[in-house]
């Protein structure tokens, strides 16, 4: 489903939708989540459920990076559905996030991210959440990201796996625009692998610490 056909199909204007926002949140800090300019680096375990929870507080305009397709051992803890199996997660996940928020400016690169194209690919964003499994992937975009826009607010996930204690998952200041959550120490191995609630969880200390930080917070 395309953005103007979701915006055709929608029940409520943006208006009301916007109303309920404010409501919420106030009218200032509304203002300052719908100038907000996100991208997602990967969306899987981590990726999708922040993509998720920023559209629901809604923010402006999100920029999706993911170049794998859908596969059904990802529904294990992604935010996929059966019938999106085998389509690219940048456009199934755009479409679920529609039926939250058609109104949402989505920018999608279904493209492999790499030392070469990071520079060209984040020029527009204010902030670059790291969302990846791989840990060669990771290190490899913060690498880039710090390298070519140091400047802009980084926040990437290490130490998810499993079930280990929730209170093991924190969002730690590591430099002055660069931002690292989960515990940092627990790897995927058998019987404990990347699991929906942990994996959530240190999700939704990424996207906490990206709203604070579109909020004008910053953590010491």
């Amino acid at each position: 489903m395309d953005r103007e056909k979701a915006i055709d199909e929608a029940k409520f204007s943006f208006g009301e939708l916007r109303e309920a926002l404010v409501e919420r949140h106030s009218e200032e800090t509304q203002q300052k989540l719908e100038r907000g300019r996100v991208a997602i680096a990967g969306l899987g375990g981590l990726g999708s459920n922040v993509a998720i929870a920023l559209t629901r507080i809604g923010v402006g305009h999100l920029h999706l990076l993911d170049f794998d397709r859908v596969d059904l051992t990802n529904l294990n803890r992604q935010q996929y559905f059966l019938d999106q199996v085998g389509r690219y997660k940048t456009e199934a996940l755009s479409e679920t996030l529609q039926r939250i928020n058609p109104y949402l400016d989505i920018r999608l690169d279904t493209v492999k991210i790499i030392d070469e194209n990071i520079e060209e690919l984040f020029q527009e964003d204010e902030i670059v959440c790291e969302a990846f499994d791989v840990p060669e992937y990771k290190a490899m975009l913060v690498s880039g990201i710090l390298e070519h826009f140091p400047e802009k607010k980084l926040i990437a996930a290490s130490g998810l796996a499993g079930y280990e204690s929730s209170n093991l998952i924190r969002t730690r200041r590591v430099s002055k625009n660069f931002y690292l959550c989960g515990d940092e120490v627990t790897v995927s191995t058998y019987g404990k692998g990347l699991m929906a609630p942990r994996a959530a969880l240190c999700a939704t200390h990424e996207a906490n610490m990206i709203t604070r930080l579109l909020l004008g917070e910053e953590d010491v």
